[in-house]
């Protein structure tokens, strides 16, 4: 069997993350309000209703009572909650007299939920009393700020430009797959992984950028948890305005400057002892939300029905991204015509970008205009581009390993059977005893096998 296909990007939502930690690590995070609060935010309307009918709670509440809580149509939904409160650890099992089961809210949790919502507690910033900043930073500027220097990532990602970032952020581009380094090569190259980055909206790519970059921190000696922890705060800061980084740690320190360079806040110096957080890090806790416009930036595409699209922009950026499934006609000083071609779009697909990514940025980028018309793209192109993309879609390829060769029937059917019972087996012909099984199943498959053979021997 050939290589396996280009895999989808996969990008976690901020429960999808937490549910990867560690308990441990989970019951540290949940001793500041801020992340308490967060995590809140983002359940689901049914597990919000759970928590605060049990957030005054100091006893457990049998299952079968929580369970009442909602109509037998609702089963679905009730099922979905209890999953998503346990494996965040927000509640856990416990055993009530008379031997019933029964729900209570983790101690850690319910004591920072009740402060967050009630007031309370630490400050969350410190309470330094800064002097006025005669550079101060207004809302229009720090969107502009953010704009720019992601874009610089961007620029480096797609090779545009005379784009750089640190070592630290090229390693963890490396890292996660969205850039190669080729030997003899001063310049990373960008991988299918990477084309799939660039047509994700922002909010989306920041969100990956940032989970990367928490993967490697404790790697790097770095604190994991007060990472976090500060993430979620300032999560909850108000835009515009600037806070103190007196008594933060080296450690955090550092994590600032690569949010500074990520352009997820603003400091003019390091040394100002200020910061000012930007919309990327306050949508940032929201995860990959279903975003249907980025929240930054005015769009600027114009699909039409003959295939083109205009591109009302000057940015070397943006026309790079439209030349990613798309053939470049005409340009001009602030526009750009485009058409999409059967080859255009089966070259993308080859790179690993679906049909499904070149509609969903289509959409996020339309021109005010656009935004107008109902379907924004026409359905002839959508259509059209899901088509061609099946055309490349026939045939799939997996890794796998032939078995063949066997001296009676009743061998093939057994270990075509335990194959089976494992969800290992690709591909089998009874009258010709073949089958192949998954590469990552093949060790077990051959230890089977050579105990069934030692056995009858």
């Amino acid at each position: 069997m050939a290589a396996a296909g280009t895999k989808k990007l996969d990008c976690k939502d901020l429960h999808g993350y937490l549910k990867t930690l560690g308990s441990s690590l989970l019951d540290e995070l949940y001793g500041r309000p801020a992340t308490c609060l967060a995590v809140f935010r983002e359940l689901t309307d049914l597990a919000k209703h759970y928590v605060m009918r049990l957030l005054f709670l100091e006893q457990a509440v049998p299952q079968a009572v929580v369970g009442s809580w909602v109509t037998s149509g609702n089963h679905s939904e009730h099922l979905r909650a209890v999953s998503q409160l346990s494996e965040l650890r927000v509640w856990h099992e416990h055993q009530i007299s008379g031997g019933l089961a029964g729900w209570i809210l983790s101690p850690t949790f319910r004591a920072n939920l009740r402060t967050a919502l009630l007031g309370g507690g630490k400050p969350w910033f410190s309470v330094v009393q800064l002097p006025p900043d005669k550079h101060a930073k207004d809302v229009a500027a720090l969107d502009t700020y953010s704009l720019e220097r992601w874009e610089v990532l961007l620029n480096f990602i797609v090779g545009s430009g005379e784009a750089q970032v640190s070592k630290d952020i090229m390693e963890i581009l490396i890292k996660s797959g969205l850039m190669k380094s080729e030997e003899g090569s001063l310049h990373p190259t960008i991988t299918p992984a990477g084309f799939q980055f660039l047509l994700m909206d922002t909010p989306s790519q920041v969100w990956y950028i940032i989970l990367q970059y928490l993967d490697t921190m404790q790697s790097r000696g770095l604190n994991l948890v007060e990472a976090l922890q500060f993430l979620f705060q300032i999560s909850f800061s108000t835009l515009g305005k600037d806070y103190p980084t007196e008594g933060m740690s080296d450690s955090m320190q550092q994590f600032l400057q690569h949010l500074r360079e990520l352009g997820l806040v603003n400091q003019r110096k390091r040394k100002s002892g200020r910061f000012y957080p930007t919309r990327l890090a306050i949508h940032l806790a929201s995860g990959i939300s279903d975003v249907e416009k980025d929240f930054h930036k005015e769009g600027y595409l114009v699909v039409e029905s003959n295939y083109r699209i205009y591109a009302y922009t000057d940015s070397e950026l943006q026309v790079a991204l439209i030349g990613l499934f798309s053939e470049i006609l005409y340009r001009f000083p602030n526009m750009v015509v485009a058409n999409l071609t059967r080859d255009s779009v089966q070259e993308a697909v080859v790179r690993g970008i679906t049909a499904d990514q070149i509609l969903h940025f289509l959409r996020v980028n339309a021109h005010p205009k656009a935004l107008h018309r109902v379907p924004i793209v026409p359905p002839t192109i959508s259509d059209q581009i899901r088509l061609w993309e099946m055309e490349r879609d026939r045939l799939t390829f997996t890794e796998g390993v032939l078995y063949n060769q066997f001296l009676s029937q009743p061998d093939f059917e057994m270990l075509r059977n335990y194959a089976k019972d494992l969800g290992v087996l690709l591909w089998e012909n009874n009258p010709k005893r073949l089958m192949v099984v998954s590469k990552a199943g093949h060790d077990d498959v051959k230890r089977y096998w050579k105990t069934i053979r030692k056995g009858n021997s």
